[in-house]
C-alpha cells in the first residue's frame, strides 16, 4: 500500500514536470496515468485501460454537448448576437454613472448563455465594448478590467464547457449542475454592478455619464435583440424546465444559431469553414483533457491515494470549515499560477473525495470550483482573461488592467464567501425543480 501511495505521489509530480515542459495538460495526465497503472498492474492492462477510456469519451452522449455548444457559440458570434446584446444593455443603463461598464457586464452575461467560454466572451467584448468605453472617456484600465471580469461569466452561466468537464469527471448530471449555477450567476452579475457603483463613486472621472437614449431607440434595441433572447430562453429554459436534455438543448441551440446567422446573411463559406475548424480544435483539446484526466483518475483510484488522504485529514481533527478555507486559499493561489482548468482536473481525484467526506454536495462543490476558476482568470501573475484583453488592446499597460480588475476580484471573493456560508443558494433550485 505504501508503495502505491508513493507511486501516486510520483505520478502527480511527473504530471507537473511534464506540464512545466509545455506538454499539453491532458497528454501529461494521460502519460502519468498509463505509466503509473502499468507499473502497478502491468502495461498490457494499462494499454487496454487507455483504449477503453478513450472509447468511452468519444462515444459519450454527455460529452457530445461540448462540441455542439462550442458550435452554437461560433454561429452566434458570426450572427452578431454579441453586438445586439451590448446595444440593448447600453440602451437600458448606458446613461447612468458606470452604465457602459454595467452594459458590458450584462452583455457578457447574455453572450455567455449562448457561448459557454470565458476566453471567447472576453475576446468578443474586447472588440465590441472596449473601444466604445474608451471613446466615451472611460479610464482604459478600468474599461479593460471590466471586459476581463465580464468574460469570466461565460463559464458560470449555462452552457459552460468547464461544467460539462466537471460533471463528466464527477459522474453528475450536467443539467443539475447547470441549474445549480443559475442563482450564483445572478449573484455574480448583481455583485459586479455593486462593484461598479462603488468604484465610480470613489473615482467618478474614470466612468463619465453617457447620453440618455430615447424610448424609440430602446425599443429598437429590444426588437433587434429578439434572436439572442429567443436563443437564450430556448437553450437555458428548455434545460431548466426539462423539455430538453443537455445534449438536445445544445443541438437545438446550434441549429437556431446557424439559422440566425443565415437569416442575417452573415454565413459566408469562409466564416462557416472557420467556425467548423475552431469548433473541431477546441473540442479536440477538451476531449484530450478529459481522456487524460480519466486515465489519471483511474490510476489514482487504484493506488487508493484519495482514501488515504481522506483518512489523514480525518485523523488530524482539523475543523471542517478551517480545512475548507485552507483549500480555497490553495486553489486561488494555484489558479493564479497554473492553468485554472488544469488545476481543477488534476486535483479532482484527490479533492472531490475529501470534500464529500466532509459532507458537502458534489454539485455545490462544482459551482464553487467554477467560481474559484473565475477568480484565477483575473488574478496576477497570470490571469488568462487579463492577457486576452491585453492582446486585443496592447496599448493599455498590463498593470493598469490588473488595477482595473481589482474591484471585480473583491466582488468575486464576496460572492465566494456568500456561497460558502450559505450552500442552499446553490442547491435550492435543483432541489425545487427535482421536487
Amino acid at each position: 500500500m505504501d508503495d502505491a501511495i508513493q507511486l501516486a505521489g510520483f505520478g502527480l509530480l511527473a504530471t507537473f514536470v511534464l506540464i512545466a515542459l509545455h506538454v499539453p495538460v491532458g497528454i501529461a495526465m494521460g502519460i502519468a496515468g498509463v505509466v503509473g497503472f502499468g507499473l502497478l498492474s502491468g502495461f498490457h492492462p494499462a494499454l487496454a485501460m487507455m483504449a477503453s477510456e478513450t472509447s468511452n469519451a468519444l462515444t459519450s452522449l454527455d460529452l457530445l454537448t461540448i462540441p455542439l455548444f462550442v458550435l452554437m457559440g461560433a454561429f452566434a458570434s458570426i450572427a452578431g448576437l454579441s453586438e445586439d446584446l451590448y446595444r440593448l444593455a447600453y440602451a437600458l443603463v448606458g446613461h447612468r454613472r458606470g452604465g457602459l461598464a454595467m452594459a458590458t457586464i450584462g452583455g457578457c452575461a447574455g453572450f455567455g448563455a449562448v457561448c459557454g467560454s470565458s476566453v471567447a466572451t472576453a475576446a468578443t467584448f474586447g472588440k465590441v465594448s472596449l473601444p466604445s468605453m474608451i471613446r466615451r472617456g472611460y479610464e482604459p484600465g478600468f474599461a479593460a478590467g471590466t471586459v476581463a471580469a465580464g468574460g469570466t461569466l461565460g463559464i458560470l452561466i449555462p452552457p459552460s464547457s468547464i461544467m460539462v468537464i466537471y460533471a463528466v469527471l464527477a459522474q453528475e448530471l450536467i443539467i443539475t449542475l447547470y441549474i445549480a449555477a443559475l442563482v450564483p450567476a445572478l449573484i455574480a452579475i448583481v455583485f459586479h454592478f455593486f462593484a461598479i457603483l462603488a468604484y465610480t463613486q470613489i473615482r467618478p472621472r474614470d466612468a463619465p455619464l453617457g447620453p440618455r437614449v430615447g424610448a424609440a431607440e430602446r425599443w429598437g434595441a429590444v426588437r433587434a435583440s429578439w434572436p439572442v433572447l429567443v436563443l437564450t430562453c430556448t437553450v437555458v429554459g428548455g434545460m431548466a424546465l426539462g423539455v430538453f436534455t443537455a445534449t438536445e438543448s445544445a443541438a437545438v441551440g446550434a441549429v437556431m444559431a446557424f439559422g440566425f446567422a443565415g437569416m442575417r446573411g452573415a454565413l459566408r463559406s469562409s466564416q462557416l469553414r472557420s467556425a467548423l475548424l475552431s469548433t473541431a480544435s477546441t473540442s479536440a483539446m477538451i476531449y484530450v483533457l478529459i481522456i487524460g484526466a480519466s486515465l489519471f483518475g483511474y490510476f489514482s483510484a487504484v493506488t487508493q491515494a484519495p482514501q488515504v488522504l481522506v483518512g489523514w485529514v480525518g485523523e488530524a481533527n482539523v475543523p471542517v470549515w478551517v480545512a475548507m478555507l485552507a483549500l480555497m486559499v490553495l486553489f486561488v493561489i494555484a489558479g493564479a499560477i497554473f492553468d485554472e482548468v488544469a488545476t481543477m482536473v488534476i486535483s479532482m481525484p484527490f479533492v472531490l473525495p475529501l470534500v464529500q467526506s466532509w459532507g458537502f454536495d458534489p454539485i455545490w462543490w462544482g459551482v464553487i470550483n467554477v467560481v474559484i476558476i473565475e477568480i484565477g482568470m483575473l488574478t496576477p501573475p497570470l490571469g488568462m482573461n487579463v492577457f486576452v484583453v491585453k492582446g486585443i488592446a496592447p496599448q493599455i499597460p498590463l498593470p493598469s488592467i490588473y488595477r482595473g480588475v481589482m474591484p471585480y476580484i473583491l466582488s468575486n471573493l464576496c460572492r465566494l464567501g456568500l456561497l460558502l456560508v450559505f450552500p442552499p443558494l446553490v442547491l435550492w433550485l435543483p432541489h425545487l425543480l427535482k421536487g
